[in-house]
């Protein structure tokens, strides 16, 4: 009991840490940069420049902070990006940072700089915008930083670890001027664009009811027992703000998600995405009721958040429900994830391989199209002045705040009324 206690509160309440003058930010620096001696042995850093904001024609000089698997991907997108060059990479495991580092320089032909301080990363004038890619735990104090430093922010979904986490980042980057772009890639790719104008057109007429959903077969994580941490690893750091304890493999890298003081669970993985459909679909902000049901249903291993969950959101009169199942693979709708639209004329149903109108009298669909690299190069090009993100801070913010109101009700076992002007739950 006094474990989901903790998370609840930690849902509703959690603060970034913003003090450079703890004791333990200290302790964190002092540990990194010993943990560093052995990696930066050898590096070649880039030289630092006194450029800091680049105009259309200059290249945009990107610092990587994060490279597990997403980063890693986000490295691999950018290579096929002329206009961007990374100049700096950050993580607390030097063994990422080493193969971060070895194929940045076969790509793109220079090497960047290699730092396990962020902080660090962000005082460097080489840099002109950061692309964070760390737990979620980290989000908010890494955004606040960067806005801080002047510096732009591609970020990963979900924005923050709770609600009060996404209104003080959307505070910073308003504050600050600085545009951060939220890892929404489906709000740049054609196919997606294209099935919200036919939301709109009013194709598939009044819609009623509207389903998002992740079917997936993942791996059980088993039972661990605390170890001492990898060679390389500022773990202490990599904790953070969350609570100290020693080191389990089953929740570090590729687990977090799956414990309430790192990640989200299943709706913060693909929930936030599928979700973000729904609402951006509707032209909705936030939900009236939040209702959600689930528990552990199939595996038995040290994972906290639910491996079966269902949630009903109210918007007005219409019902947006979201459903997961992390042990199956079978699909709703056929599809293994998606967002359904159900009107009274016709049903649309779209995910990442395309999108299909069902129950119309006429052909309607369209295939899937790129999206990862639009997304990248929609942000890019915001930064340069030349277009609008495509998903900003606040679309980001209340698309997450959806994920947190579901694990809200979850742990709580009760039904959220929520005020949508505040954004505030009524009947705490």
């Amino acid at each position: 009991m006094d474990a989901v206690r903790k998370s609840i509160s930690h849902l509703i309440m959690r603060h970034p840490q913003v003090s450079d003058s703890s004791p333990n930010r200290r302790e964190f620096l002092d540990n990194s940069v010993r943990n560093a001696a052995g990696i930066a042995a050898g590096v070649l850093a880039m030289e630092r420049t006194s450029r800091a904001h680049p105009s259309s024609r200059e290249q945009l000089r990107l610092g990587m902070i994060g490279l597990g698997d997403q980063g890693q991907k986000h490295v691999q997108t950018l290579q096929a990006i002329d206009s961007a060059t990374i100049t700096a990479i950050c993580d607390v495991d030097g063994r990422n940072l080493a193969l971060a580092q070895h194929q940045i320089v076969e790509d793109q032909g220079t090497r960047p700089i290699a730092i396990t301080q962020y902080e660090k990363l962000l005082e460097r004038n080489d840099v002109d915008a950061v692309v964070i890619s760390t737990p979620d735990h980290w989000h908010a104090q890494m955004v606040i930083d960067a806005c801080q430093a002047g510096k732009h922010v591609y970020l990963e979904q979900p924005v923050g670890h709770s609600i009060i986490e996404g209104e003080q980042m959307c505070s910073a980057a308003r504050e600050s001027g600085t545009l951060v772009q939220t890892g929404l890639p489906q709000r740049s790719a054609a196919h997606y664009q294209s099935a919200i104008n036919v939301l709109r057109a009013g194709t598939i007429g009044p819609i009623h009811h509207v389903k998002a959903w992740a079917v997936h077969r993942r791996k059980s994580i088993g039972h661990g027992t605390p170890t001492s941490s990898p060679r390389g690893v500022d773990y202490m750091r990599w904790l953070g703000s969350a609570p100290k304890r020693d080191f389990q493999s089953n929740r570090f890298h590729r687990n977090w998600p799956w414990f309430w003081d790192y990640g989200s669970g299943e709706l913060g993985i693909w929930g936030v995405h599928m979700l973000d459909v729904a609402r951006w679909g509707l032209g909705v902000d936030t939900p009236e009721r939040v209702l959600a049901l689930g528990g552990m249903r199939h595996f038995d291993d040290d994972r906290e958040t639910p491996d079966t969950l269902q949630v009903l959101y109210r918007f007005g009169n219409i019902d947006v429900c979201w459903e997961h199942r992390q042990w199956s693979q079978h699909g709703i709708e056929g599809r293994m994830s998606g967002t359904a639209f159900y009107g009274a004329d016709g049903t649309l149903i779209v995910d990442r391989s395309g999108w299909k109108v069902y129950g119309h009298n006429e052909q309607l669909y369209a295939d899937a199209s790129e999206m990862k690299l639009a997304h990248m190069q929609n942000f890019l090009d915001a930064v340069r002045g030349l277009t609008e993100l495509n998903a900003n801070i606040m679309e980001g913010h209340l698309s997450a705040a959806m994920c947190h109101w579901g694990n809200m009700s979850f742990l709580q076992n009760r039904e959220l009324q929520i005020d949508p002007k505040t954004r505030q739950v009524k009947n705490m």
